[in-house]
């Protein structure tokens, strides 16, 4: 699974909509709304969580996985150390934001976080970038 910095994940591309999606992985496991209406599909085999954005017609805008075959820029990152994944990307800037003993690597210019526990990485989250207009560089054309 293959995850493409500002593109999305797998064969799934930023701004897709919920059918879109469904014709690729089916119906999700679980889907529920959350507190800012947006639409969340939960893929339990897959390990993904989509948001797809109520404000932008449910497109879908940020993407979670925890899948152990995830791989960004061929390296495998799921139970990888932290550290040692991010001097191996070509990514230099990184905020890190510590709740308790989860820490979030944040790269704001490709919208990813490397979300780990005890130095191992958990989770990646990607979300679609903001162009300088305020709006969406949405990759699939709806």
């Amino acid at each position: 699974m293959k995850i493409n910095p500002k593109n999305g994940v797998d064969k799934l591309l930023f701004g897709m909509k919920q059918n879109h999606v469904e014709a690729i992985y089916g119906k999700p496991t679980k889907q529920f709304v959350d507190d800012d209406g947006n639409s969340i599909y939960l893929y339990y085999n897959e390990k993904l969580r989509l948001t797809f954005y109520e404000d932008e017609a449910f497109r879908l805008g940020y993407i979670i996985t925890s899948n152990t075959e995830a791989t960004l820029l061929d390296k495998k990152v799921i139970g990888k150390n932290v550290a040692d994944l991010k001097s191996e990307l070509p990514f230099t800037s990184w905020e890190q934001e510590n709740f308790d003993s989860i820490e979030n690597h944040f790269n704001e210019s490709n919208w990813l976080i490397l979300q780990s526990e005890f130095g191992i990485i958990i989770r990646v989250e990607i979300g679609a970038i903001i162009k300088d207009n305020d709006e969406f560089d949405w990759k699939f054309k709806v």
